[in-house]
């Protein structure tokens, strides 16, 4: 995979991305990042990329001209035949992400991402140059560029090859709809608090049956707006439901009195 990345601040991303999970996808060669400064492709002594909405408002936007030039000189070397290439551009607007989504992007051989800063860009880039608008949370940040290492870790870890274990993305919270089941470690017996004995028995059967269920509780305790959206047997709904009914199904039930 490659991720290229266009930015107002290159440097903000030199110590995250040779560290930690991005440095291992870089030493396996599986994953490879282009960090850009969008500044570069401006053609005044200032390097201006910002300027006063027009109608009157609080704050600058980003121009239109650094930021088209900037991405289709990113992407003039890819292929007339190749599929379309996500364009991401990160902004309190745009769709939260989710895991579900870092699935469908992590299925492309290239994602490009674009920083939003100040009070935003143009609109015109987000009509004819971006293909999705993504939020990490419903709060303001004072830049693109937190989301955007939110976002290439999520794609990388789902990259074959890039975690120690092949089971790890498939096992971790929200990669099934649920909440992960409760972990432990050595000592089974800490200060008296002891591993579940299920952990200890050696039955996988009955280990995986534990962590389903665990996982459940967790979500319909935690998370219950996650249990609306999971496929659950109807055993496993009734398990859900006694401990916080999702409002989806809530209001299904109410209809069918």
């Amino acid at each position: 995979m490659r991720i290229d990345i266009l930015t107002l601040f290159p440097q903000f991303f030199l110590t995250p991305l040779q560290d930690a999970i991005f440095r291992r996808a870089k030493d396996k060669n599986l994953v490879s990042f282009n960090v850009y400064n969008i500044r570069d492709y401006t053609h005044d002594r200032h390097h201006v990329v910002d300027d006063y909405p027009f109608g009157g408002g609080a704050g600058m936007l980003l121009k239109p001209e650094p930021v088209f030039e900037a991405l289709e000189d990113v992407l003039k070397d890819r292929f007339e035949d190749e599929l379309p290439i996500p364009v991401i551009l990160t902004t309190p607007q745009g769709q939260t992400f989710s895991q579900s989504l870092a699935y469908q992007l992590a299925q492309h051989k290239r994602i490009a991402i674009l920083c939003g800063h100040y009070e935003g860009m143009d609109d015109r880039v987000r009509e004819h140059l971006v293909t999705h608008e993504i939020s990490i949370g419903d709060y303001v940040l004072s830049g693109g560029e937190l989301p955007a290492l939110v976002i290439a870790d999520a794609l990388v870890r789902l990259v074959p090859g890039v975690l120690g274990s092949e089971d790890s993305p498939v096992t971790d919270s929200h990669s099934d709809g649920l909440l992960e089941y409760p972990q432990f470690t050595r000592p089974a017996d800490f200060r008296g608090w002891k591993v579940p004995e299920i952990l200890l028995s050696g039955n996988h059967a009955k280990i995986a049956a534990w962590r389903r269920e665990q996982s459940i509780l967790k979500t319909a305790s935690r998370r219950p707006d996650l249990l609306a959206k999971t496929s659950l047997t109807a055993e496993e709904k009734k398990l859900g439901s006694g401990l916080s009914l999702p409002q989806a199904d809530a209001d299904v039930n109410e209809q069918s009195k």
